[in-house]
């Protein structure tokens, strides 16, 4: 009996969905909103299973292969020898072949440990961070015709990096694939409109969410009340969040103006490292806010999605806590596929000053958010409609509380839901 037709008959019984990324763990983007997914996939009915090179999921409904995260020394060699010239090596055409077959093996493991129906890559058909990865999910939906969907957060084509390559071939065979039983799911109307100019393929829009039913939780001074000593911040200093990893396109620089140019007792403080970008980029922001004299907290070491105790008892915050103690959240992107530390503003009810990247004014700006907003750089109108937010609570609640109502309309669990339960019903012939 083949593959496609053992996994024909078990659809209705089993409803098990399989998430493959190259990483599924800590606090990036993709990460979370695969939190998220499982949550709403889980009050659906199904059960979910995760194959990655790391994962914060339970061991028992993991599958970890090391050579499936972008950061495992052959990866990199492949990533760097594709993506930093126009030519590759004999020796590196050779290595992703040889780990194509090894990741691709494993995941019929997978998917057979787990009796999994659907498969959902995420961002592993879209950013060829792991391009061996992408090859492997490809054949091997090629070889099965089993249901997937490639959930693209962002594609190569918007990474600079990915502008000179010698593994052109890949991309277009892989980032993404173009296969029958493949649906695609982006997260912005841009992205939507791009992947049909330039592959002929249609997709579903669905944009990130937060559990707007939930109210935001309160500060428990019982593990947070050594939040600002832990940390070396003053009971009276303001606390600028930048919730987001340190990469360029970010651009912290300019939240570190702004801290700058406000002339009040702040810090800014950043929850995140630079993950897969390397670290050249924060060590000229840690050389330019020592130039303009702003204090700056490299703080990823105690922050998580969860709280936890690290190995030597020291406490991990979560995102959360960072979010609660904040009085305002810098977001000065200049682009983003979607805007994670945006809804996390609104929904932890905190103020916002935001850098009018396109797919905000495109999909999120017109349904009547209010923000403190800017373009290329911080005008002089940016400092002083800040300072007015932090001097007058009156006015930031008033701001919050909006903000809040319009996410819970636009961008709540319920609307996930809808949208999730539609299409995969669809796609697997459910009633």
């Amino acid at each position: 009996m083949s593959f496609r037709r053992e996994n024909q008959m078990t659809v209705k019984a089993k409803r098990r969905i399989g998430f493959v990324s190259t990483r599924l763990a800590g606090t990036d983007g993709v990460s979370l909103e695969v939190e998220k997914w499982s949550s709403v996939f889980g009050s659906l009915g199904y059960d979910c299973f995760y194959f990655a090179g790391e994962t914060d999921w339970a061991g028992e409904a993991s599958y970890v292969v090391e050579e499936a995260h972008f950061d495992h020394p052959e990866i990199s060699a492949i990533h760097a020898d594709l993506f930093e010239n126009y030519s590759r090596s004999p020796e590196t055409s050779e290595k992703i072949q040889r780990i194509k077959l090894f990741l691709k093996n494993h995941l019929y493991k997978f998917i057979d440990q787990f009796n999994i129906d659907l498969l959902i890559a995420e961002n592993s058909l879209s950013m060829p961070m792991n391009v061996p990865l992408g090859l492997a999910i490809t054949e091997l939906v090629a070889e099965t015709n089993i249901s997937t969907i490639a959930h693209h957060h962002d594609f190569a084509w918007e990474r600079q990096r990915y502008k000179v390559s010698a593994g052109s071939d890949y991309q277009l065979g892989a980032f993404p694939p173009i296969l029958p039983s493949i649906r695609h799911v982006v997260i912005n109307s841009y992205a939507a409109r791009q992947l049909a100019l330039r592959t002929g393929l249609s997709s579903t829009l669905i944009p990130n969410v937060m559990d707007f039913e939930a109210l935001p939780p309160r500060l428990e001074k019982e593990y947070v009340g050594d939040f600002r000593r832990n940390l070396n911040i003053e009971a009276d200093q303001y606390i600028l969040l930048q919730p987001t990893r340190i990469v360029p396109r970010k651009r912290i620089e300019l939240a570190i103006e702004l801290t700058r140019r406000l002339g009040m007792d702040c810090v800014l403080l950043i929850t995140h490292s630079g993950g897969d970008e390397g670290n050249e980029y924060e060590r000229h922001l840690r050389e330019y806010a020592r130039l303009l004299d702003v204090r700056v907290i490299f703080a990823a070491e105690w922050f998580g999605y969860r709280r936890a105790l690290k190995s030597d008892g020291r406490k991990i915050y979560s995102l959360a806590d960072a979010y609660l103690h904040a009085d305002i959240v810098t977001y000065p992107s200049t682009i983003e596929g979607f805007g994670n530390a945006f809804l996390e503003a609104i929904y932890y009810r905190k103020p916002i000053v935001i850098s009018t990247y396109e797919i905000f004014r495109a999909d999120i700006q017109p349904k009547g958010f209010r923000v403190i907003g800017f373009g290329d750089f911080i005008t002089e109108d940016v400092i002083e409609r800040t300072r007015q937010v932090l001097h007058n609570p009156g006015l930031a609640e008033e701001i919050v509380s909006r903000n809040f109502e319009l996410g819970r309309r636009h961008y709540s669990y319920p609307v996930l839901k809808r949208r999730l339960a539609a299409l995969v019903e669809e796609m697997l012939g459910l009633e």
